[in-house]
């Protein structure tokens, strides 16, 4: 397997995990407005008493999951910094092929580790 289909399989791996959380967040929701039933029969204390819990559980499972990832890949930053593409393949008046790109993903995980942070906190 190449690497170039290891981290394709990786991916689609991790695509079929969000459509799966996806699917899940469809059926809280799904969940959620059928909460209204109990209002409507006089029980909109259980309604708020269920909401709040599910609201409260949803948000502390999320910010341990964003804290644990940012965590995660903030003390890897160092090792990943590391792998800046070098090599003889100069182009003129530019750096190593692969630089500019890589110098942007980088960038891009480093802004989503801030937003994590935030959320989580």
């Amino acid at each position: 397997m190449t690497d170039t289909d290891k981290a394709r399989e990786m991916r689609q791996a991790i695509a079929r995990h969000l459509a799966d959380l996806h699917r899940l967040h469809i059926a809280l929701a799904a969940d959620s407005r059928a909460l209204k039933v109990l209002t409507t029969e006089g029980r909109a204390i259980a309604e708020i008493e269920i909401a709040a819990e599910m609201l409260e559980q949803y948000m502390a499972a999320t910010g341990a999951f964003l804290e644990n990832m940012r965590g995660r890949f903030e003390n890897r930053l160092g090792l990943l910094r590391r792998g800046d593409p070098v090599g003889p393949d100069l182009v003129p008046g530019q750096g190593p092929l692969g630089h500019g790109p890589f110098w942007y993903a980088f960038s891009r995980l480093c802004v989503a580790l801030r937003l994590a942070e935030r959320r989580a906190g």
